[in-house]
């Protein structure tokens, strides 16, 4: 490893061991991708399911390594399947508000953007974290300010789809208040406004229409030739949304390349082996922040004999 590249290390992994709870810090490398299981459901006196009863722990957070929450990624419903089934959309979105609501005491609401359901988080710090690593949970996640935008959609099920968006803003949440003490909450969100200011958050464009979609596809090639020239990885044939998929061989390695580029304010995540990183042609037209991103994290990680 050069010199340079040791100073960008050091400073990179600060950032990672900021941005996780206290328990991670010292142990990131060492945290297994098991999951602990379904939680099991639980009904109140009318019948209805008691969200706040269901959970007395949480597997580890993604971003310390831990299993992400879903194996693929959940995506809102799209608008003409929102628009040919209002009245289960209404009632998807009004579970999935009430859920929230029981597990984390925020307020929830319909989103303005159909396919959506918006959480007004207490700080615009606590809003950006959760982007981070919900993002890693594998479920589509948005931050605009002080709130927090999860999926929905007329398709989900209670006990599946529902299910996941309500756990997995109960599990972020859970380790935010109960794990991080008010004075690392406030360092990361200054170091959220720092990266900010360095470089756009990149993330995906979800819900993109036709016109957008044939962008991303020819942006989303120009960047996978790029990062196979630059690393010899391999990306994918196709977009999983606006997510281009990156095989790393092992999960070992995409779990270390995906915590690092949430330290160069690039969200991704990983199913399996396989690193996801976002495609958005209005923040990054040509894709250079993400090739660059994963250039240098992929130089780091043979550096430190993780690929």
């Amino acid at each position: 490893m050069t010199e340079d590249d040791r100073r960008i290390f050091e400073e990179l992994e600060q950032r990672l061991r900021t941005l996780l709870p206290e328990q991670y810090q010292d142990r990131y490398d060492d945290v297994q991708p098991i999951s602990m299981g379904s939680a099991g459901v639980r009904y109140g006196p009318d019948g209805r399911i008691a969200w706040d009863q269901m959970w007395g722990s949480f597997c580890d957070l993604a971003m310390a390594g831990g299993p992400p929450h879903k194996g693929t990624l959940l995506l809102p419903g799209s608008a003409r399947d929102i628009e040919a089934d209002r009245d289960r959309y209404d009632a998807i979105l009004a579970e999935i508000c009430r859920g929230i609501g029981m597990v984390t005491e925020l307020p929830a609401t319909a989103s303005p953007a159909s396919g959506w359901v918006r959480v007004e988080c207490l700080t615009r710090g606590m809003a950006g974290w959760l982007a981070r690593a919900i993002s890693m949970e594998n479920v589509a996640v948005r931050a605009d300010g002080a709130f927090l935008e999860l999926p929905a959609g007329p398709a989900y099920r209670e006990l599946k789809e529902v299910k996941n968006v309500i756990t997995v803003i109960a599990k972020t949440v859970h380790y935010w208040l109960g794990h991080m003490p008010v004075v690392q909450r406030q360092t990361i969100a200054a170091l959220i406004e720092g990266m900010n200011d360095e470089s756009p958050l990149v993330e995906p464009v979800y819900g993109a229409d036709e016109g957008v979609a044939a962008v991303l596809d020819g942006v989303a090639r120009h960047v996978g030739d790029a990062i196979a020239r630059d690393t010899g990885l391999q990306p994918s044939a196709e977009l999983t949304g606006a997510w281009l998929g990156i095989e790393c061989q092992t999960a070992r390695a995409a779990v270390w390349m995906m915590r690092m580029m949430a330290t160069v304010n690039v969200l991704s995540r990983r199913e399996g082996t396989r690193l996801f990183v976002p495609v958005n042609p209005a923040i990054d037209p040509e894709g250079e922040i993400v090739v660059s991103s994963v250039a240098l994290v992929h130089r780091l990680a043979l550096a430190r004999g993780i690929v």
